[in-house]
């Protein structure tokens, strides 16, 4: 399944051609987030489904997730958000509509009445999930449980919907959809936790060093008793040095930070590829690549860190 095939079923709702905005702000994001779109067709081949069923379904999702975008970069004063050009009302508005988006496409999806309004369920719940995630995340987290909180209503959602919906769209039960939903909230999960590495071990200062952002390294060198804790507080409040950033970003390597969180996202792909063993898939290879397919750049990631793929993720 290739972008331009969502795009086109996209681009047909009279919309599009009425709203030059809405358009232009399809163009400038599909290129980063048209993998995440291919993950209900991932779900549909794994059940034995047909790429045409589940073309309207990631369409849906597309939309759904640009709006959560449009709404995201604003929550997070993101730099690269739609909102600086365009302003925050015409934004909202855009996401408005995205969101709007979604339950008109899968009006199309060739599937009978109930599994219809089961996907609009599954894309209610993407929406409200999310919201929530959203709202449990502009309180910074002060534990370990309340990062989990909001990366399961942030991620979580989102990632589970969209297996979801790729399953019902092939025709699956609803055990299997409901047990490919708890593989996508792990995907969600470990999509999470290899943001959070994206973002600390980068440079400059990523967001979440600049504004208290909740990201599980952080979280963890700020509560985990070790010698530099002090000095990585101070550097903390001084990221926008790059000699600062860096001292700290080694700190997360020395202290554990780093380990810790490729040890929580292989304990995650471990238990999707268990799951995976236990369901009656007719071709689960798919995803199971999908899940492999996760780890790979943080191999880029870690080596312009100058640290070694933690042992976790390289065994997987």
């Amino acid at each position: 399944m290739r972008a331009d095939q969502i795009k086109a079923i996209i681009f047909d709702l009279p919309e599009f051609s009425a709203w030059p905005e809405m358009a232009a702000v399809f163009e400038r994001t599909n290129g980063t987030l048209s993998r995440e779109w291919e993950l209900p067709w991932l779900a549909c081949q794994a059940v034995g489904g047909p790429l045409e069923a589940v073309l309207p379904g990631a369409a849906a999702l597309a939309c759904i997730q640009l709006s959560i975008v449009l709404v995201d970069d604003m929550l997070d004063d993101d730099p690269r958000g739609d909102y600086h050009h365009l302003g925050y009302g015409p934004t909202a508005n855009l996401a408005l509509a995205y969101q709007a988006a979604a339950f008109a496409l899968v009006k199309s999806a060739p599937v009978d009445a109930e599994r219809r309004a089961g996907l609009a369920d599954w894309l209610a719940r993407i929406g409200l999930g999310t919201a929530l995630g959203q709202y449990h995340d502009a309180h910074n987290a002060g534990d370990e449980a309340a990062y989990w909180r909001v990366v399961r209503g942030k991620s979580g959602p989102f990632y589970g919907a969209a297996l979801a919906l790729g399953a019902l769209l092939g025709g699956a039960g609803a055990d299997v959809i409901e047990r490919l939903n708890e593989l996508g909230i792990l995907l969600g999960e470990t999509s999470q936790i290899y943001d959070d590495l994206s973002d600390a071990l980068r440079s400059p200062a990523r967001p979440d060093w600049q504004h208290g952002r909740n990201n599980l390294l952080i979280l963890y060198a700020l509560t985990a008793n070790y010698p530099d804790r002090a000095r990585f507080e101070a550097c903390l409040a001084q990221v926008a040095d790059a000699e600062k950033l860096r001292e700290a970003q080694q700190i997360l390597i020395t202290c554990g930070a780093v380990s810790y969180c490729a040890l929580q996202a292989a304990r995650r792909y471990q238990t999707g590829v268990q799951l995976l063993a236990g369901l009656p898939l007719a071709n689960p290879g798919p995803l199971l690549d999908g899940l492999q397919r996760q780890r790979r750049p943080l191999e880029a990631l870690f080596q312009a860190a100058g640290a070694e793929l933690p042992a976790e993720l390289r065994d997987g």
